[in-house]
Protein backbone atom coordinates (compact mmCIF):
# COMPACT_ATOMS: atom_id res chain seq x y z
CA UNK A 1 0.00 0.00 0.00
CA UNK A 2 2.72 2.18 0.87
CA UNK A 3 4.58 1.24 -2.37
CA UNK A 4 1.64 2.29 -4.38
CA UNK A 5 1.02 5.42 -2.56
CA UNK A 6 4.94 6.25 -3.25
CA UNK A 7 4.80 5.64 -6.85
CA UNK A 8 1.34 7.87 -7.20
CA UNK A 9 3.08 10.61 -5.80
CA UNK A 10 6.01 10.36 -7.33
CA UNK A 11 4.44 10.13 -10.59
CA UNK A 12 1.78 13.31 -10.06
CA UNK A 13 5.41 15.37 -9.12
CA UNK A 14 6.99 13.60 -12.29
CA UNK A 15 3.76 15.10 -14.43
CA UNK A 16 3.87 18.53 -11.81
CA UNK A 17 7.51 18.75 -13.39
CA UNK A 18 7.03 18.13 -16.79
CA UNK A 19 3.89 20.61 -16.88
CA UNK A 20 5.99 23.45 -15.19
CA UNK A 21 8.99 22.51 -17.29
CA UNK A 22 6.85 22.68 -20.54
CA UNK A 23 5.06 25.76 -19.05
CA UNK A 24 7.89 27.49 -18.68
CA UNK A 25 9.69 26.49 -22.32
CA UNK A 26 7.13 27.51 -24.25
CA UNK A 27 6.48 30.91 -22.43
CA UNK A 28 9.89 31.88 -23.80
CA UNK A 29 10.22 29.73 -27.26
CA UNK A 30 6.76 30.38 -28.75
CA UNK A 31 5.61 33.87 -27.12
CA UNK A 32 6.48 36.92 -25.59
CA UNK A 33 7.15 37.48 -22.31
CA UNK A 34 6.30 41.11 -23.07
CA UNK A 35 3.23 40.82 -25.03
CA UNK A 36 2.30 37.17 -25.03
CA UNK A 37 1.82 37.31 -29.15
CA UNK A 38 3.46 34.49 -30.99
CA UNK A 39 7.60 34.85 -32.07
CA UNK A 40 7.77 31.99 -34.63
CA UNK A 41 7.53 34.21 -37.66
CA UNK A 42 4.40 32.37 -38.49
CA UNK A 43 1.54 34.21 -40.77
CA UNK A 44 3.78 37.12 -41.45
CA UNK A 45 4.83 37.63 -36.98
CA UNK A 46 7.73 38.57 -35.40
CA UNK A 47 10.39 36.00 -35.37
CA UNK A 48 13.19 35.54 -32.76
CA UNK A 49 15.99 32.88 -32.64
CA UNK A 50 15.03 31.37 -29.83
CA UNK A 51 17.02 28.86 -30.34
CA UNK A 52 20.70 30.03 -29.89
CA UNK A 53 22.99 28.60 -27.67
CA UNK A 54 26.36 30.90 -27.65
CA UNK A 55 28.59 32.24 -30.49
CA UNK A 56 30.52 29.75 -32.82
CA UNK A 57 34.35 29.65 -32.73
CA UNK A 58 35.41 31.01 -36.10
CA UNK A 59 38.29 29.55 -38.14
CA UNK A 60 41.76 29.91 -36.52
CA UNK A 61 40.19 31.50 -33.24
CA UNK A 62 40.50 30.16 -29.54
CA UNK A 63 38.55 31.38 -26.58
CA UNK A 64 40.10 33.66 -24.28
CA UNK A 65 37.70 34.51 -21.25
CA UNK A 66 38.06 38.03 -19.77
CA UNK A 67 38.67 39.49 -16.35
CA UNK A 68 40.74 41.81 -15.01
CA UNK A 69 45.03 41.94 -14.93
CA UNK A 70 47.22 44.70 -14.40
CA UNK A 71 48.33 46.39 -17.71
CA UNK A 72 51.40 47.84 -18.22
CA UNK A 73 55.39 47.09 -16.72
CA UNK A 74 55.53 45.38 -13.49
CA UNK A 75 58.96 44.75 -13.43
CA UNK A 76 61.52 47.27 -13.06
CA UNK A 77 61.96 49.64 -16.12
CA UNK A 78 65.93 49.51 -16.71
CA UNK A 79 65.30 51.49 -19.35
CA UNK A 80 63.29 54.37 -18.29
CA UNK A 81 61.11 54.23 -20.92
CA UNK A 82 58.25 55.33 -18.54
CA UNK A 83 55.54 54.21 -21.25
CA UNK A 84 54.02 51.48 -19.63
CA UNK A 85 53.31 52.33 -16.13
CA UNK A 86 51.12 49.95 -14.43
CA UNK A 87 47.13 50.26 -14.66
CA UNK A 88 44.45 48.62 -13.91
CA UNK A 89 42.18 47.39 -16.82
CA UNK A 90 39.38 44.88 -17.40
CA UNK A 91 38.91 43.44 -20.45
CA UNK A 92 35.95 41.28 -21.91
CA UNK A 93 35.92 37.79 -23.54
CA UNK A 94 36.93 37.74 -26.85
CA UNK A 95 38.55 35.25 -29.46
CA UNK A 96 42.42 35.41 -30.36
CA UNK A 97 44.11 33.81 -33.70
CA UNK A 98 45.89 30.74 -32.14
CA UNK A 99 48.71 31.23 -34.28
CA UNK A 100 49.76 34.54 -36.27
CA UNK A 101 48.62 35.01 -39.94
CA UNK A 102 51.09 32.66 -41.30
CA UNK A 103 52.36 33.23 -45.31
CA UNK A 104 50.05 30.42 -46.58
CA UNK A 105 47.16 32.43 -45.47
CA UNK A 106 48.10 35.74 -46.48
CA UNK A 107 48.62 34.24 -50.14
CA UNK A 108 45.23 32.93 -49.90
CA UNK A 109 44.39 36.94 -49.72
CA UNK A 110 46.34 37.76 -52.82
CA UNK A 111 45.11 34.89 -54.46
CA UNK A 112 41.57 35.95 -54.43
CA UNK A 113 42.58 39.50 -54.73
CA UNK A 114 44.17 38.62 -58.22
CA UNK A 115 41.43 36.70 -59.57
CA UNK A 116 38.60 39.04 -58.89
CA UNK A 117 40.53 42.29 -59.53
CA UNK A 118 43.16 41.06 -61.76
CA UNK A 119 46.63 43.41 -62.09
CA UNK A 120 46.37 43.22 -65.24
CA UNK A 121 43.40 45.68 -65.79
CA UNK A 122 44.52 49.05 -65.31
CA UNK A 123 41.87 50.02 -62.92
CA UNK A 124 42.47 47.64 -60.34
CA UNK A 125 46.27 47.20 -60.57
CA UNK A 126 47.14 49.10 -57.22
CA UNK A 127 44.54 47.09 -55.56
CA UNK A 128 46.69 43.53 -55.59
CA UNK A 129 49.96 45.76 -55.30
CA UNK A 130 48.91 47.62 -52.68
CA UNK A 131 48.27 44.47 -50.54
CA UNK A 132 51.39 42.60 -51.67
CA UNK A 133 54.21 42.47 -48.42
CA UNK A 134 57.28 44.32 -48.75
CA UNK A 135 59.61 41.08 -49.30
CA UNK A 136 62.45 44.43 -49.65
CA UNK A 137 62.73 44.65 -45.75
CA UNK A 138 64.78 41.41 -45.40
CA UNK A 139 67.41 43.79 -47.23
CA UNK A 140 70.85 44.65 -45.30
CA UNK A 141 72.82 47.00 -47.06
CA UNK A 142 75.64 45.09 -44.93
CA UNK A 143 74.01 41.47 -45.02
CA UNK A 144 73.66 38.78 -47.75
CA UNK A 145 69.42 38.20 -47.37
CA UNK A 146 68.90 37.79 -51.07
CA UNK A 147 67.38 34.41 -50.06
CA UNK A 148 64.55 36.07 -47.75
CA UNK A 149 63.67 38.79 -50.22
CA UNK A 150 63.21 35.68 -52.93
CA UNK A 151 61.69 33.27 -51.04
CA UNK A 152 60.08 33.62 -47.92
CA UNK A 153 56.52 34.58 -48.65
CA UNK A 154 55.94 32.04 -51.76
CA UNK A 155 58.34 29.00 -51.00
CA UNK A 156 56.30 25.93 -49.61
CA UNK A 157 59.39 25.86 -47.62
CA UNK A 158 57.83 29.19 -45.43
CA UNK A 159 54.32 28.43 -45.93
CA UNK A 160 53.75 28.05 -41.77
CA UNK A 161 55.82 30.84 -40.59
CA UNK A 162 54.75 34.53 -39.83
CA UNK A 163 53.67 36.60 -42.45
CA UNK A 164 56.17 40.10 -42.21
CA UNK A 165 56.57 42.78 -44.42
CA UNK A 166 53.30 43.87 -44.19
CA UNK A 167 52.16 47.53 -42.93
CA UNK A 168 49.42 48.22 -40.36
CA UNK A 169 47.14 49.64 -42.73
CA UNK A 170 47.20 45.77 -44.96
CA UNK A 171 46.38 43.97 -41.41
CA UNK A 172 43.28 45.60 -41.61
CA UNK A 173 42.46 45.06 -44.73
CA UNK A 174 43.50 41.26 -44.94
CA UNK A 175 40.90 41.22 -41.37
CA UNK A 176 38.26 42.79 -43.43
CA UNK A 177 38.61 40.37 -46.56
CA UNK A 178 38.83 37.45 -43.83
CA UNK A 179 35.53 38.12 -42.44
CA UNK A 180 33.54 38.43 -45.37
CA UNK A 181 35.36 34.95 -46.85
CA UNK A 182 33.98 33.01 -43.31
CA UNK A 183 30.86 34.66 -43.52
CA UNK A 184 29.97 33.86 -47.64
CA UNK A 185 31.03 30.11 -46.95
CA UNK A 186 28.65 30.07 -43.77
CA UNK A 187 25.89 31.28 -45.52
CA UNK A 188 26.63 28.99 -48.62
CA UNK A 189 26.88 26.10 -46.01
CA UNK A 190 23.53 26.87 -44.24
CA UNK A 191 21.97 26.84 -47.91
CA UNK A 192 21.01 30.78 -47.95
CA UNK A 193 23.13 32.04 -50.88
CA UNK A 194 23.51 30.13 -54.09
CA UNK A 195 26.16 26.87 -54.03
CA UNK A 196 29.00 28.32 -55.54
CA UNK A 197 28.59 31.52 -55.25
CA UNK A 198 32.15 32.44 -53.36
CA UNK A 199 33.51 31.61 -56.70
CA UNK A 200 31.76 32.82 -59.14
CA UNK A 201 32.25 36.37 -58.89
CA UNK A 202 34.06 38.93 -60.05
CA UNK A 203 34.82 43.01 -59.34
CA UNK A 204 31.25 44.14 -59.94
CA UNK A 205 29.34 41.30 -57.97
CA UNK A 206 31.64 40.10 -54.68
CA UNK A 207 30.42 39.95 -51.50
CA UNK A 208 30.19 41.58 -48.39
CA UNK A 209 29.02 41.34 -44.81
CA UNK A 210 27.67 44.95 -43.60
CA UNK A 211 26.10 45.09 -47.12
CA UNK A 212 24.05 41.54 -47.00
CA UNK A 213 22.82 42.96 -43.77
CA UNK A 214 22.02 46.29 -44.11
CA UNK A 215 21.32 46.12 -47.92
CA UNK A 216 20.82 42.45 -48.82
CA UNK A 217 19.61 42.97 -52.15
CA UNK A 218 22.65 45.07 -53.39
CA UNK A 219 25.01 41.90 -52.25
CA UNK A 220 26.60 40.56 -55.00
CA UNK A 221 26.01 43.37 -56.84
CA UNK A 222 22.90 42.75 -56.64
CA UNK A 223 23.04 39.39 -58.41
CA UNK A 224 19.90 37.79 -56.77
CA UNK A 225 20.32 34.44 -58.11
CA UNK A 226 23.40 34.48 -56.12
CA UNK A 227 22.25 36.49 -52.77
CA UNK A 228 19.23 34.36 -52.22
CA UNK A 229 19.70 30.99 -54.47
CA UNK A 230 20.00 28.71 -51.76
CA UNK A 231 17.88 25.63 -50.10
CA UNK A 232 17.17 27.81 -46.72
CA UNK A 233 15.77 30.48 -49.04
CA UNK A 234 13.77 28.66 -51.25
CA UNK A 235 12.15 26.40 -48.28
CA UNK A 236 11.26 30.23 -46.15
CA UNK A 237 9.81 31.19 -49.92
CA UNK A 238 7.44 28.29 -50.23
CA UNK A 239 6.16 29.02 -46.73
CA UNK A 240 5.43 32.26 -47.57
CA UNK A 241 8.48 33.64 -45.60
CA UNK A 242 9.30 36.48 -47.63
CA UNK A 243 10.33 38.84 -44.79
CA UNK A 244 13.17 35.96 -43.48
CA UNK A 245 14.56 35.27 -47.17
CA UNK A 246 17.27 36.86 -45.84
CA UNK A 247 20.08 35.84 -42.76
CA UNK A 248 19.43 39.50 -40.21
CA UNK A 249 21.88 39.78 -37.63
CA UNK A 250 19.01 39.05 -34.81
CA UNK A 251 19.52 35.52 -36.36
CA UNK A 252 23.07 34.85 -34.72
CA UNK A 253 24.17 32.80 -38.13
CA UNK A 254 26.82 35.49 -39.12
CA UNK A 255 29.81 36.11 -36.82
CA UNK A 256 31.49 39.10 -35.92
CA UNK A 257 34.01 40.58 -37.45
CA UNK A 258 37.69 39.59 -37.54
CA UNK A 259 40.12 42.59 -36.48
CA UNK A 260 43.48 43.34 -35.09
CA UNK A 261 43.47 42.76 -31.43
CA UNK A 262 43.44 46.01 -28.90
CA UNK A 263 46.51 46.14 -26.57
CA UNK A 264 45.23 45.38 -23.87
CA UNK A 265 43.30 42.52 -25.28
CA UNK A 266 46.97 41.38 -26.88
CA UNK A 267 48.75 42.12 -23.37
CA UNK A 268 46.15 40.15 -21.32
CA UNK A 269 45.87 37.23 -23.87
CA UNK A 270 50.08 37.35 -23.86
CA UNK A 271 49.95 36.85 -20.01
CA UNK A 272 47.98 33.52 -19.85
CA UNK A 273 46.56 34.60 -16.49
CA UNK A 274 45.70 30.95 -15.67
CA UNK A 275 45.43 31.79 -12.06
CA UNK A 276 42.60 34.08 -12.73
CA UNK A 277 40.52 31.52 -14.28
CA UNK A 278 40.58 29.11 -11.27
CA UNK A 279 40.12 31.06 -7.94
CA UNK A 280 40.02 35.08 -9.53
CA UNK A 281 43.14 35.36 -7.90
CA UNK A 282 44.48 38.88 -8.52
CA UNK A 283 48.52 38.65 -8.47
CA UNK A 284 50.02 41.03 -11.32
CA UNK A 285 53.96 40.14 -11.18
CA UNK A 286 53.92 37.85 -14.72
CA UNK A 287 56.94 38.36 -16.45
CA UNK A 288 56.52 36.19 -19.33
CA UNK A 289 53.53 34.18 -21.24
CA UNK A 290 54.59 31.04 -19.54
CA UNK A 291 55.30 30.72 -15.77
CA UNK A 292 58.28 31.89 -14.19
CA UNK A 293 61.64 34.07 -14.89
CA UNK A 294 63.52 32.44 -17.35
CA UNK A 295 63.33 32.24 -20.55
CA UNK A 296 64.33 28.03 -20.72
CA UNK A 297 61.96 25.12 -19.78
CA UNK A 298 62.37 24.39 -16.24
CA UNK A 299 60.03 21.22 -16.63
CA UNK A 300 61.79 17.18 -16.63
CA UNK A 301 60.88 16.56 -19.80
CA UNK A 302 62.03 19.55 -21.60
CA UNK A 303 64.30 21.07 -19.52
CA UNK A 304 66.91 24.07 -20.39
CA UNK A 305 64.65 24.12 -23.86
CA UNK A 306 63.99 27.35 -25.19
CA UNK A 307 60.36 28.93 -24.71
CA UNK A 308 60.82 31.44 -27.47
CA UNK A 309 62.52 32.52 -30.45
CA UNK A 310 63.97 35.70 -29.47
CA UNK A 311 68.39 37.21 -30.20
CA UNK A 312 70.57 35.90 -27.29
CA UNK A 313 73.05 37.56 -27.89
CA UNK A 314 75.49 39.64 -30.18
CA UNK A 315 75.67 37.82 -33.82
CA UNK A 316 73.71 34.83 -31.69
CA UNK A 317 70.41 34.49 -33.31
CA UNK A 318 69.93 30.72 -32.54
CA UNK A 319 71.10 29.69 -29.16
CA UNK A 320 73.99 27.55 -27.90
CA UNK A 321 74.52 24.92 -30.79
CA UNK A 322 72.89 21.29 -29.92
CA UNK A 323 70.05 20.53 -28.35
CA UNK A 324 69.69 23.53 -26.89
CA UNK A 325 69.43 25.61 -30.03
CA UNK A 326 66.12 27.55 -30.29
CA UNK A 327 65.85 26.13 -33.49
CA UNK A 328 65.30 29.19 -35.57
CA UNK A 329 67.56 32.23 -36.69
CA UNK A 330 65.03 34.69 -38.24
CA UNK A 331 61.45 33.51 -37.70
CA UNK A 332 60.67 30.20 -36.90
CA UNK A 333 57.66 28.27 -38.37
CA UNK A 334 54.35 28.13 -36.05
CA UNK A 335 53.98 26.43 -33.24
CA UNK A 336 57.45 25.30 -32.79
CA UNK A 337 56.44 26.12 -28.79
CA UNK A 338 54.38 25.28 -26.14
CA UNK A 339 51.63 27.86 -26.52
CA UNK A 340 50.51 29.56 -23.01
CA UNK A 341 47.73 28.84 -20.95
CA UNK A 342 45.25 29.61 -23.22
CA UNK A 343 46.68 27.86 -25.93
CA UNK A 344 47.78 30.96 -27.95
CA UNK A 345 51.57 30.11 -29.62
CA UNK A 346 54.32 32.53 -29.83
CA UNK A 347 52.85 35.32 -28.04
CA UNK A 348 56.61 36.40 -27.22
CA UNK A 349 59.41 35.80 -29.64
CA UNK A 350 59.00 34.88 -33.50
CA UNK A 351 57.12 37.86 -34.99
CA UNK A 352 56.56 41.19 -32.94
CA UNK A 353 52.60 41.75 -33.77
CA UNK A 354 50.29 44.84 -34.61
CA UNK A 355 47.65 45.89 -32.56
CA UNK A 356 44.66 48.01 -32.74
CA UNK A 357 45.90 51.00 -30.72
CA UNK A 358 47.15 54.34 -32.15
CA UNK A 359 50.23 54.87 -29.67
CA UNK A 360 50.60 57.54 -26.84
CA UNK A 361 53.43 57.36 -24.35
CA UNK A 362 50.26 57.02 -21.61
CA UNK A 363 47.28 54.72 -21.16
CA UNK A 364 44.56 57.17 -19.54
CA UNK A 365 43.33 54.74 -17.30
CA UNK A 366 41.80 57.78 -15.33
CA UNK A 367 39.26 58.27 -17.98
CA UNK A 368 38.36 54.79 -18.93
CA UNK A 369 39.61 51.09 -17.29
CA UNK A 370 37.08 49.33 -19.85
CA UNK A 371 37.96 47.55 -23.04
CA UNK A 372 40.70 50.39 -23.13
CA UNK A 373 41.48 51.09 -26.61
CA UNK A 374 42.71 54.55 -28.26
CA UNK A 375 41.85 54.83 -31.90
CA UNK A 376 38.30 55.42 -32.36
CA UNK A 377 37.16 56.98 -35.58
CA UNK A 378 33.51 56.76 -35.80
CA UNK A 379 31.57 55.87 -38.86
CA UNK A 380 28.25 55.79 -40.30
CA UNK A 381 26.49 54.64 -43.42
CA UNK A 382 26.15 56.78 -46.63
CA UNK A 383 22.80 57.07 -47.52
CA UNK A 384 21.99 58.61 -50.86
CA UNK A 385 19.14 60.93 -51.69
CA UNK A 386 16.53 58.16 -52.05
CA UNK A 387 18.08 56.97 -48.27
CA UNK A 388 19.36 53.62 -49.52
CA UNK A 389 22.94 52.86 -48.33
CA UNK A 390 25.36 54.24 -50.93
CA UNK A 391 27.77 50.87 -52.35
CA UNK A 392 30.94 51.48 -53.80
CA UNK A 393 31.41 50.34 -57.20
CA UNK A 394 33.97 49.68 -59.58
CA UNK A 395 34.16 53.70 -60.72
CA UNK A 396 34.34 54.96 -56.96
CA UNK A 397 37.26 52.63 -55.51
CA UNK A 398 38.89 54.43 -52.87
CA UNK A 399 42.61 54.40 -52.15
CA UNK A 400 44.61 55.60 -50.02
CA UNK A 401 48.34 57.01 -50.67
CA UNK A 402 50.70 56.53 -48.07
CA UNK A 403 53.61 58.90 -47.10
CA UNK A 404 55.93 56.71 -48.66
CA UNK A 405 54.04 56.65 -52.03
CA UNK A 406 52.36 53.10 -51.76
CA UNK A 407 48.88 52.96 -52.60
CA UNK A 408 46.53 50.92 -50.63
CA UNK A 409 42.74 50.33 -51.35
CA UNK A 410 40.33 51.38 -48.85
CA UNK A 411 37.27 50.31 -49.69
CA UNK A 412 36.65 47.62 -52.58
CA UNK A 413 33.80 47.36 -54.52
CA UNK A 414 30.78 45.53 -52.88
CA UNK A 415 31.43 47.45 -49.27
CA UNK A 416 29.20 50.13 -47.70
CA UNK A 417 30.79 53.36 -48.36
CA UNK A 418 31.66 55.13 -44.96
CA UNK A 419 31.38 58.62 -44.18
CA UNK A 420 32.16 59.76 -40.42
CA UNK A 421 29.75 60.98 -37.96
CA UNK A 422 28.39 64.58 -37.66
CA UNK A 423 26.34 66.09 -35.45
CA UNK A 424 22.91 64.07 -35.90
CA UNK A 425 24.77 61.59 -33.88
CA UNK A 426 27.16 64.02 -31.49
CA UNK A 427 24.25 66.48 -30.59
CA UNK A 428 24.12 66.19 -26.55
CA UNK A 429 25.88 63.17 -26.25
CA UNK A 430 28.36 62.81 -22.99
CA UNK A 431 30.32 59.36 -24.27
CA UNK A 432 31.49 61.22 -27.33
CA UNK A 433 31.36 64.54 -29.45
CA UNK A 434 33.58 64.00 -32.52
CA UNK A 435 33.68 61.42 -35.03
CA UNK A 436 37.64 60.78 -35.01
CA UNK A 437 38.80 60.45 -31.33
CA UNK A 438 42.62 59.08 -31.39
CA UNK A 439 43.88 62.23 -29.92
CA UNK A 440 41.50 62.67 -27.28
CA UNK A 441 42.90 63.74 -24.05
CA UNK A 442 46.41 63.19 -25.37
CA UNK A 443 47.08 65.39 -28.69
CA UNK A 444 43.86 67.69 -29.19
CA UNK A 445 44.01 71.31 -28.17
CA UNK A 446 42.23 70.96 -25.17
CA UNK A 447 45.07 68.71 -23.51
CA UNK A 448 47.82 70.60 -25.52
CA UNK A 449 50.70 72.28 -23.08
CA UNK A 450 50.30 75.92 -25.53
CA UNK A 451 47.88 78.16 -23.63
CA UNK A 452 46.81 79.75 -26.79
CA UNK A 453 45.52 76.58 -28.22
CA UNK A 454 42.85 76.49 -25.34
CA UNK A 455 40.26 78.57 -27.62
CA UNK A 456 38.06 75.70 -29.36
CA UNK A 457 37.22 78.64 -32.09
CA UNK A 458 40.28 79.36 -33.05
CA UNK A 459 41.53 77.85 -36.58
CA UNK A 460 43.56 75.01 -36.13
CA UNK A 461 46.10 75.72 -38.36
CA UNK A 462 47.24 78.63 -35.82
CA UNK A 463 47.49 76.44 -33.12
CA UNK A 464 50.45 74.33 -31.98
CA UNK A 465 50.01 70.96 -31.78
CA UNK A 466 50.75 68.65 -28.75
CA UNK A 467 52.72 66.34 -30.98
CA UNK A 468 54.84 68.14 -33.17
CA UNK A 469 55.65 64.80 -35.61
CA UNK A 470 57.19 65.60 -39.53
CA UNK A 471 54.55 65.98 -42.26
CA UNK A 472 55.77 63.69 -44.95
CA UNK A 473 53.70 64.18 -47.89
CA UNK A 474 52.79 62.99 -51.70
CA UNK A 475 51.52 64.74 -54.07
CA UNK A 476 49.86 63.02 -57.58
CA UNK A 477 50.69 65.32 -60.31
CA UNK A 478 51.13 65.16 -64.14
CA UNK A 479 54.65 63.32 -63.65
CA UNK A 480 53.37 61.20 -61.58
CA UNK A 481 53.51 60.46 -57.45
CA UNK A 482 55.66 63.56 -56.21
CA UNK A 483 57.05 62.45 -53.08
CA UNK A 484 57.92 65.82 -50.42
CA UNK A 485 60.04 65.04 -47.31
CA UNK A 486 59.48 67.09 -43.99
CA UNK A 487 63.38 68.24 -43.70
CA UNK A 488 62.45 70.64 -40.90
CA UNK A 489 64.56 70.66 -37.95
CA UNK A 490 61.79 72.01 -35.89
CA UNK A 491 60.24 68.75 -35.31
CA UNK A 492 60.02 67.15 -31.85
CA UNK A 493 58.58 63.94 -31.74
CA UNK A 494 57.71 60.98 -33.86
CA UNK A 495 54.10 60.53 -32.62
CA UNK A 496 51.09 61.27 -34.45
CA UNK A 497 47.89 59.78 -35.17
CA UNK A 498 49.24 57.42 -37.81
CA UNK A 499 51.82 55.49 -35.71
CA UNK A 500 50.31 51.97 -34.53
CA UNK A 501 51.33 50.10 -31.57
CA UNK A 502 53.37 46.53 -31.90
CA UNK A 503 53.61 44.11 -28.98
CA UNK A 504 55.70 41.02 -28.23
CA UNK A 505 59.90 40.44 -28.92
CA UNK A 506 60.56 39.27 -32.51
CA UNK A 507 63.36 37.20 -33.62
CA UNK A 508 65.71 40.47 -33.58
CA UNK A 509 65.21 41.28 -30.00
CA UNK A 510 66.38 40.28 -26.95
CA UNK A 511 64.86 38.97 -24.07
CA UNK A 512 63.83 42.29 -22.61
CA UNK A 513 61.32 42.59 -25.20
CA UNK A 514 59.45 39.70 -24.37
CA UNK A 515 57.55 41.29 -21.65
CA UNK A 516 53.98 41.49 -22.78
CA UNK A 517 53.72 44.80 -21.43
CA UNK A 518 56.78 46.41 -23.64
CA UNK A 519 54.79 48.36 -26.11
CA UNK A 520 56.57 49.95 -29.28
CA UNK A 521 55.65 52.26 -32.12
CA UNK A 522 55.97 52.41 -35.68
CA UNK A 523 53.81 54.81 -38.55
CA UNK A 524 51.05 52.22 -39.75
CA UNK A 525 52.09 52.65 -43.44
CA UNK A 526 56.11 51.08 -43.03
CA UNK A 527 56.60 47.35 -42.46
CA UNK A 528 59.84 45.53 -41.23
CA UNK A 529 61.18 42.17 -41.57
CA UNK A 530 59.95 41.13 -37.53
CA UNK A 531 56.28 42.32 -37.43
CA UNK A 532 53.48 40.61 -38.30
CA UNK A 533 49.91 40.41 -36.85
CA UNK A 534 46.91 38.06 -35.54
CA UNK A 535 43.25 38.51 -36.16
CA UNK A 536 40.89 38.68 -33.25
CA UNK A 537 36.91 38.55 -32.61
CA UNK A 538 34.77 40.13 -30.19
CA UNK A 539 32.59 37.66 -28.18
CA UNK A 540 28.86 38.37 -27.42
CA UNK A 541 26.88 36.79 -25.24
CA UNK A 542 27.61 35.53 -21.75
CA UNK A 543 31.26 35.76 -20.95
CA UNK A 544 32.22 32.11 -19.91
CA UNK A 545 31.97 29.07 -22.30
CA UNK A 546 31.48 26.93 -18.79
CA UNK A 547 28.80 27.82 -16.31
CA UNK A 548 30.13 28.80 -12.32
CA UNK A 549 29.80 26.61 -9.63
CA UNK A 550 31.11 27.04 -6.17
CA UNK A 551 34.45 25.10 -5.16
Amino acid sequence: MKLNLALKILAIATVSLTVASCSKSNNYKDSSRGTGWKIDGKDGGFKANTDYTEQATGPGLVFVEGGTFTMGKVQDDVMHDWNNSPNQQHVQSFYMDETEVTNVMYLEYLDWLKKVFPPSDESYRNIYAGALPDTLVWRNRLGFNETMTENYLRHPAYANYPVVGVNWLQAVEFSNWRSNRVNELILEEQGFTARGARNDVDAGSTFDTETYLNAPTLAYGGADSLARGGRASDSRMKRNDSTNIFVQRKDGILLPKYRLPTEAEWEYAALGLSELRSYNVYRGRKKYPWNGSYTRSASRRTRGDHLANFKQADGDYGGIAGWSDDNADITAEVQTYEPNDFGLYDMAGNVSEWVADVYRPIVDDEFNDFNYYRGNVYTKNSIDEEGKVRVVTIDSIVYDTLANGKIVARDLPGEILQVPVDEDETYLRTQFSTSDNRNFRDGDRRSTRYFESFDDTEDPADSKPMYDAPRHSVIADSTGLNRQFDESNSRTTLINDEVRVYKGGSWRDRAYWLDPAQRRFLPQGMATDDIGFRCAMSRVGSKSKTSKRAR
